[in-house]
């Protein structure tokens, strides 16, 4: 199995210029936790729900106000994203998805064309588990 079988393809992206808060009600409205964010077509980052959280806005807003959390929401999202992003390509081995998954400890994956790094899909450890689950129904 490769990654193509498994990933959800044409994933929800975010530009780099998007605002924190942008992103954060995507995530909340489509109820994922994982973005990957592009510029031009290409990944340059990946956002999380984590990534997100860092951000105390009860903290924010009792320290300094509703406006200055209001600056932090309009913050472009490519100033707290992870841009060292850890991916694969549509034929990567299933194998070595759980592994990178592991071993860099994230929850998802993007799936992108190595010549243009266009993000084709999005692999996360509930889609490796769905795959393992259908797996073991087979046997």
């Amino acid at each position: 199995m490769i990654a193509r079988d498994v990933m959800t393809p044409n994933p929800v992206t975010a530009t780099a210029q998007a605002s924190i808060a942008e992103v954060w009600d995507l995530m909340r409205e489509l109820e994922i936790r994982h973005v990957p964010v592009v510029d031009e077509g290409a990944l340059v980052g990946m956002v999380s729900d984590r990534d997100l959280a860092r951000l105390d806005v009860a903290q924010v807003l009792t320290v300094r106000g509703a406006e200055a959390l209001g600056q932090e929401l309009a913050t472009p999202i490519v100033e707290i994203m992870s841009s060292d992003v850890i991916f694969a390509e549509p034929e990567t081995d299933l194998s070595e998805v759980v592994g990178l998954l592991l071993e860099h400890r994230v929850g998802a994956l993007p799936v992108i064309r190595p010549d243009t790094r266009t993000v084709v899909g999005i692999i996360s450890y509930i889609d490796v588990l769905r795959a393992l689950q259908d797996g073991l129904e087979e046997q």
